[in-house]
């Protein structure tokens, strides 16, 4: 069921755009349904003169196969409405993104708009951070053992993320990622100031204050959190 969920949730996300909007398209298993169902809505022409900002080269492509037309933030800086998945979230609102490598265009994306919704099934919710998934850490490749020894003195276990091949997975930046275990976070506003505070660190994936609204679908039904 939780792929059912996660579409419920997208929907009901796509629900608060309006026609003549920027809307900011998030990356990942989640988010791909709520870019699915603004493409209907668009070909429907229940939707009009909308267009999309993607927080990835891979959101990029499937929207652009879907027909949904795009902008970039140099042409288009105030964005409406991000919808965007999450892989974990706590009972304040504050989330864990990066788990499919895009935290630091979804971040930029997110911090350009008016209002954020995140969208997730139940299992994504947790009362503290930390208690399912790693930290996502976006890191230059200068130095990288030195900023690695910097993030295991705050706590964590640091593992360089990997492809299936066994080689560095690399972002849309060309960057590496370490998914950072710091087991559970009651203070994650306090990690993330240490993180930043790093040179070599180029973003982390505690996103804390973001969310405007999250979506949650579970065998209840629909839950949704407002800030």
């Amino acid at each position: 069921m939780t792929v059912q969920f996660k579409q419920d949730a997208a929907e009901a996300a796509v629900d608060s755009i309006t026609n003549g909007m920027v809307i900011g398209l998030g990356h990942g298993s989640t988010a791909i349904f709520a870019i699915r169902k603004i493409a209907q809505l668009l070909k429907t022409g229940t939707l009009e003169d909308i267009i999309g900002i993607p927080c990835s080269l891979q959101t990029k492509q499937q929207a652009t196969e879907l027909g949904i037309p795009l902008t970039t933030l140099e042409d288009h800086p105030n964005i409406d409405i991000t919808i965007d998945g999450a892989d974990e979230i706590d009972f304040k609102m504050n989330m864990i993104k990066g788990g499919g490598g895009a935290l630091l265009r979804e971040k930029i994306v997110a911090q350009a708009s008016k209002k954020c919704i995140y969208i997730a099934d139940e299992t994504k919710y947790s009362e503290y951070l930390g208690e399912k998934w790693a930290v996502p850490v976006e890191v230059m490749h200068f130095g990288w053992r030195a900023t690695a020894g910097f993030i295991e003195s705050l706590g964590a276990k640091v593992v360089v993320r990997q492809t299936s091949d066994g080689s560095n997975f690399h972002t849309d930046q060309n960057n590496l990622i370490m998914d950072c275990n710091f087991g559970v976070m009651k203070s994650p506003e306090a990690i993330a100031d240490a993180l930043k505070s790093r040179a070599g660190i180029v973003e982390h994936g505690l996103f804390v204050g973001i969310a405007d609204e999250i979506i949650i679908a579970g065998n209840q039904g629909l839950r949704i959190i407002n800030r």
